[in-house]
């Protein structure tokens, strides 16, 4: 039936069609990702070839970086710190914003809450993982404090960590030591080390009949240093403890199965390399770990029910930011895992190759490819980290962070898949000559 201008059909028609159109709206975000034609065909060209051969495709990489936002002043050399989103997932949050805008508490609570299963799917397909041992949650320091202040712990108490891990993780755990009376023992790693003996060794050598749980890096968040997450955990687990693995960097940065690295926790941000919305995470507990962990934020039946939904009590929140997790992971899975992570490695490894043999340039990271994938981390003799930024943003307006953290001390380098090797040749120009 049509209506004239200025005619309205009867409410319980509108109220029909509002809800089936709010319905509608709310599975947007699951449906296939929609490309223009240029990158649509550009995907088409490169589905059957091998990823090492499409790692320096300038072609298919440049209309990868058309469909980001990038800025034409700034080359960002610290995706590590927070990625941008491809403009897909910029638009799916306008989009949602505008919906919930229209009628917050309905649009929110009615409609867009609905989804999260649909997203949950998402998530658990990304990272390998059973839907049921999958939260949702803004980024890894939320994820993580479900668990470091979920488990319950007595006075004397033995957890062990690294100097080198997250200042959030390590103040969360400081926190519960001030509290509760549990004892913080560190371990000291000298980076970086190609021994997966020495690693492993250093993670248990401490452990003791008190020692609970042992947290482990999966990317060493200063330096890209991988950890041999699984090799680290079944000798963990062999002694008793169990282990969280805080993956802040790794989702989305390189192919690997939550289920499979060992673990019996796992937090990552998607706001890193999956390049999700700021504000987008998710929380892996295994099946028969979820009873035991007391949620952050009280939800109903908190302890007493097997349910990974009581980690996501969070109250009003984001849905848009949460809702357009779908976008960027389907814009990951477009351009595929294999060929992101080969065209990351290519990314690092072509800077690095130019400046290997300064004599004053040295690499604070390994190349071997099972303990890096993207992330680098260089000094130069004679130059503090926080010059060398300064220089290389003051000078060449390249954006990147320096560190100075324990034992690190260097500067953090981390392109994304919208770089260009043109910019990295720009960076070891400048490399080179700081380092003359």
């Amino acid at each position: 039936m049509c209506y004239l201008a200025g005619e309205y059909p009867p409410m319980d028609t509108r109220r029909s069609f509002l809800r089936k159109s709010a319905a509608l709206a709310s599975l947007t975000a699951f449906t296939d990702l929609v490309l223009d034609d240029t990158l649509k065909a550009e995907v088409a060209r490169v589905q059957h070839l091998d990823p090492l051969t499409v790692a320096n495709d300038e072609e298919f990489w440049m209309n990868i970086r058309q469909a980001y936002t990038v800025s034409s002043t700034i080359i960002n050399l610290n995706n590590g710190g927070v990625s941008p989103a491809p403009k897909v997932v910029q638009d799916a949050v306008d989009r949602y914003n505008k919906l919930t805008a229209e009628g917050p508490s309905y649009y929110m609570w009615q409609i867009l809450d609905k989804g999260r299963e649909s997203l949950r799917r998402k998530i658990a397909e990304l990272s390998g993982a059973d839907p049921e041992e999958i939260a949702i949650n803004r980024n890894t320091t939320e994820a993580l404090d479900n668990v470091i202040f979920g488990l319950d712990f007595e006075k004397g108490d033995e957890i062990l960590l690294t100097k080198q891990d997250y200042p959030n993780m390590i103040n969360a755990w400081k926190q519960r030591e001030k509290r509760d009376g549990i004892v913080l023992k560190w371990i000291e790693l000298d980076l970086p080390t190609d021994d997966v003996l020495y690693l492993v060794k250093k993670y248990t050598e401490q452990i003791t009949s008190k020692t609970k749980l042992v947290q482990v890096n999966h990317i060493i968040n200063w330096t890209g240093h991988i950890n041999p997450v699984k090799e680290i955990a079944d000798a963990v687990h062999a002694k008793g403890p169990e282990v969280m693995i805080d993956g802040a960097h790794t989702m989305g940065h390189f192919v690997f199965n939550v289920p499979e690295l060992g673990g019996d926790y796992y937090g990552s941000s998607l706001h890193k390399w999956t390049s999700a919305s700021v504000g987008s995470g998710m929380l892996w507990i295994k099946k028969e770990k979820i009873h035991k962990v007391w949620p952050l934020m009280g939800a109903p039946d908190t302890q007493d029910v097997n349910n990974i939904r009581k980690f996501e009590n969070l109250g009003t929140r984001s849905f848009p930011i949460e809702y357009a997790i779908a976008n960027a992971i389907d814009f990951h899975n477009m351009i595929g895992a294999a060929r992101k992570e080969a065209r990351l490695r290519y990314l690092k490894e072509h800077w690095v190759n130019q400046c290997l043999d300064l004599p004053k340039f040295h690499l604070n990271t390994s190349m071997d490819p099972r303990f890096s994938c993207a992330i680098a981390n260089f000094r130069i003799d004679g130059m503090e980290p926080g010059d060398i930024a300064s220089k290389l943003i003051t000078d060449y307006n390249i954006h990147c962070v320096a560190i100075n953290w324990e034992n690190i001390h260097g500067v953090r380098i981390a392109p994304h898949v919208y770089t260009m090797p043109s910019e990295l040749d720009l960076l070891a120009k400048a490399i080179k000559k700081l380092a003359s």
